[in-house]
């Protein structure tokens, strides 16, 4: 009896101490799963709507509105190849497109005959900067440039206007072309269009040239209004 005694209290015995181990594993798998699920996924997508919103759209950015203005961000100091034979006047307050002044400019073919037969003006910054020092703008968000002109008669003719191009030490980022354009003699809008320029340093803000050859006559023309969007 005292023998059988004895053989039930060490089966309830090993019952115990089979059943703890298991809790413990149980306890131990259990605690793993739990820390395989806290850690984070690897190179989890974002979700859409985590995502930086795009910038503000590109405010208005003046080359020229109106002489003296402090929205004004380029010189009209770059004469070319001289400016011996171009006469330039960004106060003339007579028929503008917009505001108090535009711009006359007079380009004089018989001089330029003499001389190198073409000829034209950049809008700098700063001014007289041929890409030898640091200067212009981060424009990038603007779409396009956009400006008046109208000729004195009409018919005079503009090989190219041009935004960027400055090279040097600090050279523009990019450039962008219109041309000819023949003008009338009444205000038109013009449009460069800049998609897909790099526009993060533009220190040639405007420029147009023309030559001797297109106009057999004195080309005087106006520009106005001269901005990126």
């Amino acid at each position: 009896m005292q023998r059988l005694s004895m053989m039930l209290i060490l089966s309830v015995l090993l019952i115990g101490c089979h059943g703890s181990s298991k809790d413990k594993k149980e306890t131990v798998s259990s605690k793993k799963k739990e820390s395989k699920q806290a850690l984070p996924v690897a190179n989890k997508p974002a979700s859409s709507t985590s995502f930086a919103k795009p910038s503000a759209s590109f405010e208005p950015f003046a080359v020229y509105l109106d002489k003296g203005s402090r929205e004004n961000h380029y010189i009209p100091s770059g004469f070319m190849p001289n400016g011996k034979c171009i006469t330039f006047e960004d106060a003339w307050g007579q028929n503008c497109q917009s505001g108090k002044t535009c711009i006359q400019v007079k380009y004089d073919v018989a001089c330029s005959r003499d001389d190198q037969k073409w000829a034209g003006i950049y809008w700098l910054n700063p001014a007289n900067n041929w890409g030898t020092k640091k200067g212009g703008f981060n424009l990038t968000g603007a779409q396009k440039l956009v400006f008046w002109a109208k000729g004195e008669k009409g018919g005079e003719q503009i090989q190219e206007f041009t935004i960027g191009g400055i090279t040097g030490d600090y050279p523009d980022t990019d450039t962008a072309v219109i041309g000819p354009v023949i003008l009338t003699n009444e205000w038109q809008e013009y449009t460069v269009d800049l998609r897909g320029k790099d526009l993060s340093y533009i220190s040639g803000g405007f420029a147009w040239t023309t030559n001797e050859e297109v106009n057999p006559e004195d080309c005087v023309f106006y520009l106005d209004n001269m901005r990126f969007e």
